[in-house]
């Protein structure tokens, strides 16, 4: 007698690949908002450093340190993600590294969410 929650299933059962795809949806929309939440202060963080550089303005000091603890949060959405979808550890440096150049981590966002569903839909 034992409950559908505890009874093993194959690996190519439906509900465990369902549970997979879910997993990496999951994942994928935790990139995703890290990714735009960093991009987001890494271009207030370029701002700071022009205004601070070029005019002496330190208003917007407190970027550095929230872009970093973003960029941590990304770090981590990056691995989960990757390891979830089977990257390879060179792909995996590059979307990382893309949270530290302006505007790249919304392209690198684009690139894998069309990466990761067109590999979830089957058609890669």
């Amino acid at each position: 007698m034992s409950s559908s929650r505890t009874t093993p299933t194959s690996p190519g059962s439906p509900s465990r690949t369902g549970a997979r795809t879910s997993q990496i949806q999951t994942r994928l929309l935790g990139y995703r908002i890290a990714a735009y939440a960093t991009g987001v202060m890494l271009l207030v963080l370029t701002t700071s450093v022009v205004l601070h550089y070029g005019f002496g303005d330190q208003r917007l000091a407190w970027s550095g340190p929230v872009h970093g603890f973003l960029y941590m949060g990304y770090l981590v959405t990056t691995v989960l993600l990757g390891a979830s979808v089977r990257w390879r550890p060179g792909r995996m440096v590059l979307v990382a590294l893309a949270g530290t150049i302006p505007l790249m981590s919304f392209v690198a966002e684009r690139s894998v969410t069309r990466e990761v569903r067109s590999r979830e839909s089957g058609e890669c």
